[in-house]
């Protein structure tokens, strides 16, 4: 496996440059005083599509050769990547075919139709995904972009830290959500790479913690289901993923439901901005796990703010 350097990472950034948003970083003094330390929120819900899943997607096929790209581009995701790949082959003038299974959260259906993703569904299980996915190429003939386990993906995926280093003061840690762990990987390599003294950490759901259990007995685990309510975590890491995490990644901490639920809720209440579940898992990390972070400064990645508002889990919770 090649795994990608610092120097990849600028690259992408430089390639995407001109195609994604550079999004802000935000803070709360409410927040901090109530944690005792200094976050800064990097809003990747205001990404295109929502999610910082475009930055990877978009750096992938600007990457694929024009006699690949021609036939299409294909992948199997759940969301925000296959939203993602939906835009960025939208914007090249190319079909994208998405396998999703069958229980996706509706409103990222709905924006993969909307970006005019081909969707082909599934049963909600990675082998079905693979069986699916391994058709449509067939009769396509588009090349496959996995959401995670891909170099271009994971070098696109950098460029949110990359671009979060260039927005604030030194970070005593940087923390990002990890499901497959592209985002974790790429954020990994950028902030060793520029700070080598600064921690990374990982943070999953608690009944979802197979990176949390990889990391631990360094033996990648297998995937199992899970129901959490951060669906766009319930991936496990791949083969390349878990390489880069076990070098460089400091400590993946996990999150209850209700933890999960808490920090979703207080992130709209007091940033006033649209989160996933999904990106609230660090916060929900942070704080069941305090006395790791008082008195520092900590840089989370918000991954996403694509959210059923008729289904939100802070009003079942209430």
């Amino acid at each position: 496996m090649t795994i990608p350097t610092i120097q990849d990472i600028k690259q992408a950034k430089e390639r995407i440059s001109t195609s994604i948003h550079q999004t802000p970083v935000i803070t709360s003094t409410s927040i901090n005083n109530e944690l005792g330390c200094s976050l800064f929120f990097k809003c990747e819900n205001f990404q295109k599509v929502g999610a910082f899943k475009f930055r990877g997607a978009t750096n992938a096929i600007e990457c694929l050769p024009p006699s690949l790209l021609k036939n299409g581009v294909a992948t199997h995701s759940s969301g925000n990547h296959a939203a993602a790949m939906a835009l960025a082959a939208q914007q090249r003038g190319v079909p994208a075919y998405i396998v999703m299974p069958s229980n996706a959260p509706l409103v990222k259906q709905l924006a993969v139709k909307a970006y005019g993703g081909q969707i082909t569904w599934c049963e909600p299980s990675l082998t079905s995904r693979e069986q699916t996915l391994a058709q449509i190429i067939e009769q396509t003939g588009a090349s496959f972009i996995h959401p995670y386990n891909n170099f271009d993906v994971i070098c696109g995926q950098g460029t949110a830290a990359l671009e979060l280093l260039e927005q604030i003061d030194i970070p005593d840690i940087v923390i990002t959500p990890v499901g497959g762990g592209g985002l974790l990987s790429g954020t990994s390599i950028a902030v060793k790479s520029i700070l080598p003294n600064c921690k990374v950490y990982g943070a999953e759901p608690l009944i979802a913690n197979d990176a949390f259990l990889s990391l631990k007995t360094r033996i990648l685990q297998p995937p199992f289901p899970t129901q959490t309510i951060a669906d766009g975590l319930r991936t496990s890491l791949s083969e390349l993923t878990f390489q880069i995490i076990k070098t460089n990644v400091d400590q993946i901490l996990c999150a209850s439901e209700q933890s999960i639920i808490k920090a979703m809720k207080l992130i709209w209440e007091r940033l006033k901005i649209v989160v996933e579940p999904s990106s609230a898992v660090p916060l929900a990390a942070i704080m069941e796990n305090k006395q790791l972070f008082v008195g520092k400064k900590i840089a989370l990645i918000l991954s996403g703010g694509n959210v059923d508002l008729e289904n939100l889990p802070f009003k079942a919770a209430d």
